[in-house]
Order: C-alpha cells, then structure tokens, then sequence
C-alpha cells in the first residue's frame, strides 16, 4: 500500500498497513524471546528505534526488514527507521547506505 514514502500520509494505505514493524525470522525471535506484535529496539551507533516485531521467515535469519518508509510519527518514540543509517560514503563509488545498515536487535 505504500511505494517507498509515496502514500505513507493517505488514510487508507495507513489504515491498510497499521503500524511501522520490524521483520524477524522465527529462529531469532525464539532465541531471543520475541513474540509477534512485541515492541523491541533497533539500534547502532547513530541512533535507536523503538519498532513493534513481526515474526516472518520470509526474511534470512539475520537480516531484519522494515518496510517502505514510515514518517517520523508514526514511529513509537518519534523517530524513523533513518535515525539508523549515516551520510558516510560507502564503497566502491560513495553514495548513502539506506537498504544495507548493520543493528542490534534488543528485546524492551
């Protein structure tokens, strides 16, 4: 319902989508306790994010997915997914980060 930010602030596609979630494979959620809907925090050093858990093996085991581009305020605290990505360069040819940014995963 949303195509990256495009459509995040129409009513039907938010009511459709619900909430911003996390996506974690069954095995790490088992591991660490999580259960489906359950709050936890992503973070790394640029910042942290409170997300609600979506149990989906559809995703490799240590890869969390959060879809399209929620606004700020639809985020628990306030601030969205890019809290967690930087403006450093990458390799080979510089450019931003946004769809490959290592976090942990922390049970709240």
């Amino acid at each position: 319902n949303f195509l990256n930010s495009t459509f995040t602030e129409t009513k039907s596609s938010r009511e459709k989508e619900i909430r911003p979630e996390v996506m974690v494979h069954s095995k790490i959620a088992k591991a660490l306790k999580i259960k489906n809907g359950q709050i936890v925090k992503l973070g790394n050093r640029q910042g942290e994010v409170r997300i609600h858990a979506k149990i989906f093996d559809g995703v490799n085991r240590n890869v969390l997915v959060v879809e399209s581009l929620w606004p700020n305020n639809a985020f628990i605290d306030g601030r969205g997914i890019n809290v967690l990505t930087s403006a450093d360069f990458v390799p080979p040819n510089g450019g931003a980060a946004f769809h490959d940014t290592a976090v942990w995963l922390r049970v709240e």
